[in-house]
């Protein structure tokens, strides 16, 4: 099939089930008069996401043989269309899993799976999938489905795209509204596929529990309800169409899967093809001890911009260092090889860069990179001379040349333990990882901009996804991406009031040309813990990793 129809479908659900079923019938009754091919409900349609206990999680979970199954069944037939909806399932030994489950046009389950990572109060009463997600191939094209948290980080997404899905159905139960913003159109433009997100809305426990559990979280009782906005969002991170943050809505677009099998990026890079799996071991490893946590409260630092090469840019940096030191910045991030003006003479030109920069030096470091040995190469430059090396890790179009690393470097300072990570790896979310692995609480990167998606959602991304401080200087974009130290749920918070967002970072954009600083809180990267039993690194799914190492 070319172009597809497809829906995303919100509203909220009660206690009780028989009525959530009607509102699951009527809503998708409702985005029938679309004609879609494709329609996604959001996440634990039949019954609210909170219970008294085991035996009432359990009472209140389906099974696949009940009538609210066969009723949506029914209704995938009647419409002739997909369906993908997420339930609390009955499994063995009394256990219950949040499963996804995708109905085909004749009503028939062309597959389901189990969420993989859950949050919050989930873990008191749900099981983690124990199998890796198929990759369904439908008349609509391939597959992948996913819920929620398994969307916040990228593990999931990702070994779904790798395995040529095209289009990922996402079901939701969030009140984050950063889940909109930035998580669900990120896994979208990283691995350039289609994402049709159907969120909650509506109070997200039971009414008269929301002023005691407001309490125990220590927010609003007005952030516990669906944050909405469902999405379509493009393999370039488009958003097609989007409902508003309240109140039931259908959202629907025409999309053609084909375009997501094409993964290049302007320089003609396969985000995909360029991967390295080989690297990513630690990945799909056992959780362990993490290096002890070494950073400062706070820390200034700075990018600086430039509009001109060669001898004048290195002179204007050095001029603008200058004034770096006088303000007690630490750390400067240039964009790569911004001081080569040929090909030919860049080894020559990266040390004569070297050298002047190197003199303008007392207590801030500098990070950029250069041209070494046939290699890209990231360097982090003292007063003393090249404190770090980092070879670029991943083939890219615009430096077919370089030959590269074998892995990822970090170095302790004395404000903070910091990974240097060049050109186009920062938007591969594996390299993060391993950053965040090796307990990285700063991150520079030395880069250049090509595609809206990097500044709007990538580097922002990489920050939330391993609470990670990101230092980014690209010729045409970059910024300061710096984790807000109140993050966990359940916790009080000290220094904002809970907005909405759980882990949007503070984003300081760098100016055309000059030195943008900001602070970044290096200590803050020592708090995965998003929520009781969900650490956003610990707790992603190592053992269903497997796609995203081979």
């Amino acid at each position: 099939m070319s172009k597809i129809r497809a829906a995303a479908v919100q509203f909220g659900v009660t206690e009780d089930i028989p009525t959530n079923l009607q509102t699951c019938l009527r809503l998708i009754d409702r985005a029938a008069e679309q004609a879609p091919d494709l329609i996604v409900l959001p996440e634990f349609v039949n019954h609210i996401a909170w219970y008294e206990n085991d035996d009432h999680c359990y009472r209140v979970a389906l099974s696949l043989e009940d009538d609210f199954i066969r009723q949506i069944a029914g209704r995938a037939a009647a419409h002739r269309c997909y369906i993908k909806i997420n339930v609390t399932l009955k499994r063995d030994q009394g256990k219950v899993t949040g499963t996804n489950i995708l109905f085909n046009p004749t009503g028939a389950i062309a597959g389901l799976n189990d969420k993989q990572i859950l949050m919050g109060n989930e873990n008191n009463f749900l099981e983690p999938a124990t199998e890796i997600a198929p990759v369904l191939d439908t008349a609509v094209g391939r597959v992948g489905m996913y819920a929620c948290m398994d969307g916040v980080i990228p593990e999931v997404a990702r070994a779904l795209a790798v395995r040529g899905a095209q289009i990922l159905l996402n079901s939701l139960n969030s009140f984050a509204h950063d889940e909109a913003a930035l998580h669900i159109p990120v896994r979208a433009a990283e691995n350039k596929v289609f994402v049709v997100a159907a969120n909650k809305v509506g109070s997200l426990v039971p009414e008269k529990l929301r002023p005691a559990v407001a309490a125990r979280l220590q927010i609003d009782p007005s952030f516990l309800e669906g944050a909405g906005e469902s999405q379509i969002v493009t393999p370039d991170g488009t958003v097609l169409a989007k409902a508003p943050r309240q109140g039931e809505a259908v959202v629907w677009a025409d999309i053609d899967p084909r375009l997501a099998n094409d993964k290049k990026r302007p320089d003609g890079t396969d985000l995909l093809a360029a991967r390295r799996p080989s690297l990513y071991h630690p990945i799909a490893e056992r959780p362990q001890p993490r290096p002890t946590p070494s950073g400062a409260e706070s820390v200034l630092v700075g990018v600086l911009r430039l509009q001109t090469t060669g001898r004048q840019a290195v002179a204007q940096a050095a001029a603008w260092l200058a004034q770096a030191e006088a303000q007690d910045v630490r750390l400067v991030v240039l964009p790569e090889l911004f001081h080569v003006t040929s090909p030919a003479d860049a080894a020559a030109e990266s040390a004569a860069m070297v050298r002047v920069l190197q003199g303008t030096l007392n207590h801030c470091l500098v990070a950029t990179s250069i041209v070494e040995d046939g290699a890209h190469v990231g360097i982090l430059l003292g007063k003393d001379g090249v404190l770090l090396k980092q070879p670029q890790l991943h083939p890219c179009g615009r430096h077919p040349w370089a030959m590269l690393g074998d892995s990822l470097r970090v170095i302790d300072l004395e404000w903070g333990r910091l990974a240097l990570i060049v050109g186009d790896d920062a938007l591969y979310p594996e390299t993060l990882r391993l950053a965040a692995l090796q307990g990285a609480e700063v991150i520079a990167a030395p880069t250049l901009v090509l595609e809206a998606w990097e500044g709007d959602l990538a580097f922002k991304e990489r920050a939330a996804e391993n609470r990670i401080n990101l230092v980014v200087a690209g010729k045409n974009g970059g910024g300061i991406y710096a984790i807000t130290e109140d993050f966990t749920l359940w916790t009080k918070w000290k220094n904002r009031p809970f907005d909405g967002n759980i882990n949007y970072p503070v984003v300081t954009t760098a100016v055309p040309h000059g030195l943008t600083t900001a602070l970044v809180h290096p200590a803050a990267a020592a708090n995965k813990m998003v929520s009781h039993r969900t650490d956003v690194l610990d707790g992603r799914p190592w053992r269903l990793a497997g796609p995203i190492i081979t």
